[in-house]
């Protein structure tokens, strides 16, 4: 890690009952970090810890060199620049949207307003919204309204426990896509709990891996999802996540190509510029692996990967095979007879197919 990368750095220890809590970690001063965990997991507690709702036995705070809370010193809750969003928007009934999101812009004097109004109404999609009162609101424009809310209290840092959890299908489908471009655009970093894998695929950048009250793991965000160790890697919808740039559109056929160092795969038409950098989200599912390169088949998207490993996985029938593609890796799940019959082994090139691919912009 570079410096700046190391500008987020957390020690705590707490004992509550049976439940202990004992983390050191790292991360970056920017993005989007995940907490990701069971149930119980201590994420909620942690985010307490950092946000000084809740009083470590011992430990220590550092954002960007400037500490909250240490041995000698620990600031107030109201003194930590930050804003925390939680699994329910709590919007005040009696406001329209407006008004709600002019309550988080009043808490702060006029020189430490660095985040406008109409900045985050843009970014949010909020535009139609404001003159409405949060009952007519839908679950997922709710809290994007209180994310709305809280971000114009301009934090130094962005803490969100569980944002979607409260939400319907079709309410996480709806807030997703501003949470991608939103997180995008902040300059603001983000501590992101979820025990959603698909949640920590799309919009995180680094995660750290809690279990039973300590850190499991903690580093990029594709190193976690792929290692063969971890259980991300063994959950049904596992998957890697590709860091890709956009290289040519095909409207003929409805396509957008995308290239990364080893490959290039098409994706359905997204009117992404050239150059544009994205994420492509691979699932294990849809990775099939062949000894040549394949021909007439109807699977377009193949390129060469090199096999690091092969792996148990949680179904006695099948294999994790994780491949190297560029310096990125790759996870593929097939069955074990598919591995003692290709014999796929560590360091043998082969050829990913690759059924779907999901562009995250």
């Amino acid at each position: 890690m570079t410096e700046n990368y190391q500008s987020i750095e957390a020690n705590f220890r707490l004992k509550r009952n049976e439940f202990e809590l004992d983390v050191d970690f790292k991360a970056p001063g920017k993005g989007v970090s995940a907490i990701f965990g069971q149930s119980g997991s201590g994420k909620t507690t942690l985010l307490r810890c950092i946000a000084g709702l809740e009083n470590p036995d011992r430990g220590y705070f550092n954002l960007k060199g400037t500490c909250w809370h240490d041995d000698k010193q620990s600031w107030p809750v109201h003194r930590r620049p930050i804003a925390y969003v939680f699994q329910e928007a709590s919007l005040f009934a009696h406001l329209n949207v407006r008004k709600n999101m002019e309550y988080g812009w009043q808490r702060i004097t006029k020189d430490q307003r660095k985040i406008q109004i109409d900045e985050v109404v843009a970014w949010l999609g909020l535009e139609t919204l404001l003159d409405r009162q949060p009952d007519q609101l839908s679950g997922g424009q709710r809290q994007r309204v209180a994310i709305a809310r809280a971000l114009l209290t301009s934090p130094q840092l962005l803490l969100m426990d569980e944002p979607l959890a409260s939400l319907d299908t079709p309410g996480k489908a709806e807030i997703l896509p501003y949470l991608e471009s939103l997180y995008q655009t902040l300059d603001i970093p983000v501590l992101y709990v979820s025990h959603s894998p698909q949640e920590v695929q799309q919009l995180a950048d680094y995660l750290i891996l809690l279990d039973q009250g300590k850190v499991k793991a903690a580093g990029e965000i594709n190193t976690l999802l792929t290692e063969p160790q971890l259980p991300l890697a063994h959950f049904e919808d596992a998957a890697a996540v590709l860091n890709a740039c956009v290289v040519g559109h095909d409207k003929t056929f409805h396509l957008t190509s995308l290239a990364f160092n080893g490959g290039q795969v098409s994706v359905s038409y997204n009117a992404l510029p050239i150059g544009h950098k994205a994420r492509l989200r691979v699932c294990a599912r849809d990775v099939s692996l062949a000894l040549i390169p394949p021909q007439h088949i109807s699977i377009n998207n193949s390129f060469p990967v090199r096999v690091v490993s092969v792996n148990p996985d949680r179904d006695p029938s099948q294999m994790l095979v994780r491949c190297d593609v560029g310096g990125q890796s790759l996870l593929s799940r097939i069955t074990r007879r598919s591995v003692q019959t290709l014999n796929i082994s560590p360091d043998k090139i082969v050829y990913a197919q690759v059924k779907s691919v999901a562009l995250m912009k």
